[in-house]
């Protein structure tokens, strides 16, 4: 009965990661496309490609160096493309997006990255990973404004599922919701219909203009919005991350595949902490089975493209970012209180954990980027000699 338990806990994490993941940023994709001049059929090839590879390379990776890694298409790069491509065509945009994975490839080739990293104290990994997340938490209760009811039912069903059943809470607070959602009319289903996807090959298109406008800003979102708290947060949950390696394999498989969608890949960061929550297994060294499960279900949501694009958008926005942000109490909670244990480092983590929080953006470089900096340059000013 226990290790069921444990294989629907690991089954549930993976799911309500994919399913966050998946919903949370579709519609950024769907955006980039039509920016370009697709179609909203392009959209789907583009998510059945970018579902197979993050599923392959989540479900390879994790099992290999047995620690949960999960890969996840960069959703602030979805966000600057919208802007940055425009006035480009989709074959200078593919050539565009095989530059920049090319440039993640160098980085994980020459390991440059991983020396970075690895200077980083583990205070400041979990205080950066606590201000990516607490905004999440917030607007749990920001969502509230909009549906009282089901959120306010959601979180009922997880604190007592936390204390009665723990191992189910998840499931629960995600039936609950879907179910009450539905009963008060918030879910359309009528648009939703088995459709298959194939996939759209498109031949890249090289330009410096290209290179410049969008190669180098989505290579430096990547890497310090997404790839830096993804590694982080392995280091907060303290897993020996593979850093070089995965960005050998994130790059290289991102640059052959690009042509086909993959604008671009790296490791997740809120999503992949649901799956090392202690609501995925009680023991760390067996949580890589939720980042694969999520590898699964990665691939399962890739194969019915068209149709989870109508399932998505029949959704509310708040059920599914409530969702995400319960999903993730646990994680929050463990991150602070990790963080501020060391009072050498209290300061430091107060100011990583701030700015981090905040929505500073500077020349398309996110708050996580600039709070580890600012957290570093506090460390560095107030230690003791």
């Amino acid at each position: 009965m226990a290790g069921t338990d444990q294989l629907l806990s690991r089954t549930m994490a993976g799911l309500v990661a994919v399913i966050i993941g998946f919903s949370s940023s579709i519609a950024l994709i769907y955006q980039v496309v039509i920016t370009l001049g697709g179609t909203p059929e392009l959209v789907a090839s583009w998510i059945l490609m970018l579902g197979l590879v993050m599923g392959g390379t989540s479900i390879v990776l994790s099992f290999y160096y047995k620690v949960p890694i999960l890969i996840a298409w960069s959703t602030t790069g979805a966000a600057l493309l919208i802007s940055s491509a425009q006035g480009y065509n989709l074959h200078e945009a593919i050539g565009a997006f095989m530059l920049s994975a090319l440039l993640v490839l160098v980085s994980g080739i020459t390991g440059w990255f991983e020396k970075i990293m690895n200077r980083i104290p583990s205070e400041l990994a979990c205080a950066m990973l606590a201000g990516v997340l607490v905004t999440f938490g917030i607007d749990v209760f920001n969502f509230m404004n909009d549906m009282p009811l089901v959120i306010g039912l959601m979180v009922v069903v997880y604190f007592i599922g936390k204390r009665f059943f723990a191992r189910f809470a998840m499931l629960s607070v995600l039936l609950a919701g879907i179910f009450l959602a539905w009963y008060m009319g918030n879910i359309d289903t009528s648009t939703v219909h088995w459709q298959a996807s194939s996939f759209t090959y498109i031949a890249p298109s090289f330009s410096l203009q290209a290179f410049v406008s969008i190669s180098i800003p989505l290579y430096i979102v990547t890497m310090t919005s997404q790839n830096l708290p993804g590694f982080a947060i392995l280091k907060a949950h303290n897993y020996k991350a593979p850093i070089s390696s995965s960005l050998t394999v994130t790059g290289l498989i991102n640059c052959v595949t690009a042509p086909f969608g993959t604008y671009s890949i790296n490791l997740a960061a809120i999503t992949a902490a649901i799956c090392m929550s202690e609501e995925a297994d009680k023991d760390p060294d067996k949580r890589y089975w939720a980042s694969i499960a999520g590898g699964v279900f990665y691939i399962i949501m890739a194969l019915c493209a068209a149709m989870l694009v109508a399932i998505v958008a029949s959704l509310p926005q708040a059920l599914v970012l409530a969702l995400a942000g319960i999903a993730l109490f646990g994680t929050i909670a463990n991150s602070l209180q990790q963080s501020l244990h060391s009072a050498e480092y209290t300061e430091a983590a107060i100011i990583t954990f701030l700015v981090t929080a905040s929505d500073l953006t500077l020349w398309s470089v996110g708050s996580a980027c600039w709070g580890i900096i600012a957290g570093a340059i506090t460390l560095i000013v107030t230690r003791k000699r």
